[in-house]
Formats: structure tokens, C-alpha cells, sequence
């Protein structure tokens, strides 16, 4: 065997090597290179066979009757761009006239096994423009978040789509969600890639944690307040209703309604306020909800109904004053009682991980999104972390959040300890913890006193 055999056949050995045990890598060594090529070679073939060709225009065929040339080919969309990224190809197409969008997002799984790409989806990005996605590989097998991320105020990433973009948790737009799973679904870790990646903004943290603490306690030093029980949940719920009106007292002070002002400066919520005098937006988390809406007794029904009244109202009204709820449940049915739907119907964004029946996943997507219902219902057992997402325009994607344990969940809080704002309204609510333990270390042992 020669030298270049020797090479050729370590070559393939690693690359055979690479795709079975570290996808990512061979996808950024080999498979990009071959996938960019399949692209360029077979594009006009393949769009034809998935039908999304345009007969030639009649000035075209006119064109070559007058000069006695064969009949021209359809023509298939034409690539703008082509970008390669970390886990996949992103073509820019401009569709003929007479395509629509609707006709390429048909034809996507067509187009994966044509191309030969583990997965495929199309967006509209404007008119006549239409961004096809194509991953190389399962990237929700083992998430790897990329560490160059767009990090701005309130939007956080939380999780990795499936078509290799980042999904971002963004507050100000979406400014109330509700997530839902069964047990061992990854809504805990879910939970904690919210904390971890809040932990390091300028925000108040509350927390409702009705299983005794065990989830949100342990990260008790970066959280502003936290509630244990229902009792304590509705005097805490009460507590930021009255915080959310001082906020609005205070936007109206400062409002500088006049007709000598223009309008851009007039503040409408705490973001139009100055700097200085911009009260600290507060995050919500309720770890379960159903814990809050049921009762035994006619006293827990009334304590039941004013957390469901102040949760709606927190809904209702929370946004301008910089509050914004996060809600975590198994279910969040009518079955919890009046005014849950009502609660839930102003959550708008709505991520469901693994569910135990199609009722839990119609309770997330049945009024946004019907078509992420089925979705939902297919999240397989053995890989927790999994969800489906989605939101009041229609569309959803799935999703899958990096493993993130408890303890690292923990580190992080305590690194940002210190951004822990004093909200004087939930003083009585703030956890009380022991503070954190000198990092210096004595650089020698002191010796014992020998008689």
C-alpha cells in the first residue's frame, strides 16, 4: 500500500469515526464540505423533482421560436445566498413568480432526503423570500450552546431549536409564559437555564415554589423574595400587586404629559422612564401552579381565589410596570377552577415538554397552535429536555434545553449575588441566608500548641 492509500483510508476512518460518536465535529471537518457540494450540484434537479419549478415565461419561448433554439428549461428559485453555519447550510431563496411560501415549507422533507440533510425547515422572510434551514446532524442529541450569543437586556438563550438557531427567552416581547410537562420531562432544568441566564441581569427574582423549596430555594441568594406555601404565596402575590401600582404612580409622575414635549417622551411603562428613576423589572416564577388552585376546605377556596385574582391581575396589568410571570405546571386545565383560563389566556408564550395525554398538550397549543399539539403528544420518553414551543402568531419549533444541574445552577447564583436588588415591598419576603464564605485561603497550616 502507498503513503497516499495509508492517508486516504485514516481519513475515512475518522471521519467514519466522527459521525457516529462526535457529530458536531465531523459535520465542522467533512460534512459541510460535502453537503455545500451535493447543494451546488444537484439544486436544479432536485427543486425540479419536488415541483418547485416555473414553466419559462412566453417571452422566453417566443424568444427561442425567433431564433430556432430549443425550448428553455423551467427555472427553480434563485439562491441569493448561501451561509454555512456551526450545524448546518442556510439558503436565501428568491421564488419565481406565480411559487408561493406555503409550496416550499411542503416540500421540506422531500428536500431533506434529496440533499441528504438530517433536517429542513423554510420561513418567509418577506415577500418572495423564503430562508430554507437544512441541519447536518441531530443538534438536540447533545445541545452545545454557542458562546457568542445576542444578549440584550431581559432576552436570554435557554435552549437550542431544531434547526440549529438559538431560542431566546425575550420578556419585553413576550412578556408572560407558561410552561408545562409531566414529572422527569426537563421543566426543572428548563426552569434553571431561566434563573441562570437571569441571574446575570439587572432584575428582581420571585419565586413561588409550593413543594416545601426543594427546586427554588437552593438558589435563594440571587431571589428577592420566595414562597413556600400557598399562605405565604398570597401575601407575596398581594405584596407585588401593590408594587405594581406604586410603579404605575410613578410612571404617571413622570409622564411629562405636555404640548410642548413630543410624543416619543412620554413614558407609558417603566422602559420609557430615565435610568436613574427606571424601577427594577421583576421575573416572576411559579414552580407549580396546581398547588395554588387547589383546596379542601372553604377557608382554601377563598385563599384560593385571591392568588388566582392576583395572578390575573399581575397578568393583566404587569407588563408597563416591568413585572412579567413565568408559570410552570403538569396541567392548566379549567379543571383548577374559575379564572385559570382566563390566566392562562394571557400567557403568550407556551412551551410544552413531554405530556401524558393530548388534553395537557391542547392546554398549551389547542387555542395558538393546533398543529403543535401533535408534537407534543410524540416527545419520547428517554430524552428529557425536549419540548415544543410556540406562541400566539402560530408558529412553533422544538426545542431542547442544555442539561444544567442543580449545584452548577447554584454556582451561578451565588457568582451574582450581589445584582440581588432590595425591592422595599417584599422586604418580609426576602430569603433569609447565611452569607457566602470567605474565597482567600490561608497560605499555611497553623501548627498545634505542643506542651
Amino acid at each position: 500500500m502507498t503513503w497516499f492509500t495509508v492517508a486516504l483510508v485514516l481519513v475515512v476512518a475518522a471521519a467514519v469515526i466522527l459521525r457516529w460518536r462526535r457529530p458536531a465535529w465531523y459535520w465542522l471537518t467533512f460534512g459541510v464540505t460535502l453537503a455545500a457540494l451535493r447543494v451546488a450540484f444537484r439544486y436544479a434537479s432536485v427543486m425540479d423533482a419536488c415541483g418547485l419549478t416555473v414553466p419559462p415565461s412566453r417571452w422566453r419561448l417566443a424568444l427561442a421560436r425567433m431564433t430556432n433554439r430549443p425550448v428553455p428549461e423551467s427555472r427553480p428559485p434563485r439562491i441569493l445566498r448561501i451561509r454555512l453555519t456551526r450545524t448546518g447550510l442556510v439558503l436565501r431563496l428568491k421564488l419565481r413568480p406565480g411559487q408561493d411560501a406555503f409550496d416550499v415549507s411542503a416540500a421540506t422533507d422531500r428536500l431533506r432526503h434529496s440533499f441528504g440533510m438530517y433536517g429542513v425547515t423554510s420561513r418567509e422572510l418577506r415577500s418572495g423570500v423564503v430562508e430554507l434551514r437544512m441541519t447536518g446532524y441531530d443538534v438536540l442529541k447533545r445541545v452545545q450552546m454557542p458562546t457568542k450569543t445576542d444578549r440584550a437586556p431581559m432576552r436570554i438563550p435557554v435552549a437550542l431549536r431544531e434547526d440549529g438557531a438559538i431560542h431566546y427567552r425575550d420578556y419585553r416581547t413576550v412578556p408572560h409564559g407558561l410552561t408545562l410537562g409531566a414529572t422527569e420531562s426537563g421543566k426543572s432544568v428548563y426552569q434553571r437555564n431561566l434563573v441562570a441566564g437571569l441571574a446575570a441581569q439587572d432584575v428582581a427574582l420571585v419565586g413561588i415554589d409550593c413543594k416545601q423549596g426543594v427546586e427554588l430555594f437552593p438558589l435563594a441568594r440571587r431571589f428577592s423574595a420566595l414562597a413556600d406555601n400557598p399562605d405565604t404565596a398570597l401575601d407575596l402575590l398581594e405584596a407585588l400587586v401593590s408594587h405594581m401600582e406604586d410603579v404605575y404612580q410613578l410612571i404617571r409622575a413622570q409622564q411629562r404629559i405636555s404640548v410642548s414635549v413630543p410624543d416619543a417622551e412620554i413614558a407609558a411603562d417603566i422602559w420609557d422612564l430615565p435610568a436613574d428613576l427606571r424601577p427594577v423589572p421583576v421575573v416572576v416564577l411559579v414552580d407549580e401552579v396546581a398547588e395554588l388552585a387547589l383546596f379542601a376546605t372553604k377557608d382554601e377556596e377563598k385563599r384560593r381565589d385571591r392568588i388566582v385574582t392576583a395572578l390575573v391581575r399581575l397578568a393583566q396589568l404587569g407588563r408597563a410596570a416591568g413585572i412579567y410571570l413565568e408559570i410552570c405546571g403538569q396541567r392548566f386545565g379549567s379543571e383548577l377552577g374559575k379564572g385559570i383560563t382566563m390566566l392562562r389566556a394571557q400567557l403568550t408564550g407556551r412551551t410544552a415538554h413531554r405530556v401524558n395525554d393530548e388534553s395537557s398538550a391542547n392546554m398549551a397549543f389547542g387555542d395558538i397552535a393546533p398543529d403543535a399539539v401533535l408534537a407534543a403528544i410524540q416527545i419520547p420518553t428517554e430524552t428529557p429536555g425536549i419540548a415544543v414551543t410556540g406562541d400566539s402568531s402560530g408558529g412553533w419549533a422544538r426545542i431542547r434545553a442544555p442539561h444544567t444541574s442543580l449545584r452548577e445552577a447554584v454556582n451561578i447564583c451565588n457568582r451574582h449575588a450581589e445584582r440581588t436588588p432590595d425591592l422595599p415591598a417584599l422586604a418580609a419576603f426576602r430569603p433569609a441566608v447565611a452569607p457566602l464564605p470567605s474565597a482567600r485561603v490561608p497560605l499555611s497550616k497553623t501548627a498545634p500548641v505542643t506542651a
